[in-house]
């Protein structure tokens, strides 16, 4: 008997325990079931941040590659015109310098092939543009005006007694002239003039004014084979004492 009201007793205490554990218990488990913190997800408030800077660094990205882009292709055309220049003045200079004094005849007079003013240029030469050292030509150079602000420097060939003629684009300025050096017996220290247009006289020296922008450049060729024609007794044309003698180099094939 006793013993049946022992078991009693502790299964009824046993059982008021266990009723007070179950609200606990419960708080727990949905405790537990709470989204914590850090493993919630993002806010549209942080999803749209989030996007904002990725799109700015994205048009930085792009901006720089585009600046770098375009710095690349500034030195490559800076690298590209100053080797063409370089070219055209190798060419000018070995025109200028195998320079031959042929003439044709006027009105029963001989006169030179050269002419020149500031801004045009003719002259026989043993050096051609395209073919080199492989005979006479007739070399026209000229200074065109381009864009406002540009003048284009342009030369053409042409073989004597021969229709047709070949061009060139040279390089292009904002300012381009040719002078000429002339020294003879009345006047022998020489003096730089703007035109030689009689066909009687060759210069000693060319010179050729570039402006590029603040830049000024002047370039002086000297002629090899120069000299004035002069009448003597008995018609034949010759050359001015004291000028080299003007007579064409061999012809080199």
């Amino acid at each position: 008997m006793i013993f049946y009201g022992l078991s009693s007793f502790c299964c009824a205490s046993c059982a008021g325990k266990a009723r007070q554990r179950r609200p606990a218990v419960a708080v727990a488990m949905k405790r537990n079931l709470r989204p914590r913190a850090s493993d919630a997800g993002f806010t549209l408030l942080e999803l749209i941040i989030s996007m904002t800077l990725l799109v700015l660094i994205i048009v930085l990205m792009l901006a720089a590659l585009g600046l770098g882009s375009r710095s690349v292709a500034a030195g490559e055309k800076k690298i590209e015109d100053q080797e063409r220049f370089r070219s055209v003045i190798s060419i000018i200079g070995a025109q200028v310098e195998s320079h031959a004094p042929l003439t044709y005849q006027e009105e029963g007079r001989s006169k030179y092939y050269f002419r020149g003013d500031r801004k045009t240029l003719r002259f026989a030469t043993n050096y051609s543009i395209w073919g080199g050292q492989r005979g006479y030509v007739i070399a026209d150079y000229k200074i065109e005006t381009g864009n406002p602000g540009r003048e284009i420097f342009t030369a053409s060939e042409s073989v004597p007694g021969l229709e047709g003629h070949r061009d060139i684009r040279f390089l292009d300025a904002s300012s381009i002239a040719f002078e000429y050096f002339l020294k003879d017996q009345a006047d022998p220290q020489g003096k730089w003039v703007e035109a030689v247009a009689d066909g009687d006289t060759i210069p000693d020296r060319i010179m050729i004014h570039l402006t590029q922008g603040a830049k000024k450049l002047s370039l002086v060729f000297p002629v090899r084979v120069g000299g004035k024609i002069v009448a003597v007794q008995g018609g034949a044309p010759s050359v001015a004492a004291g000028a080299q003698p003007a007579l064409p180099r061999p012809m080199q094939r």
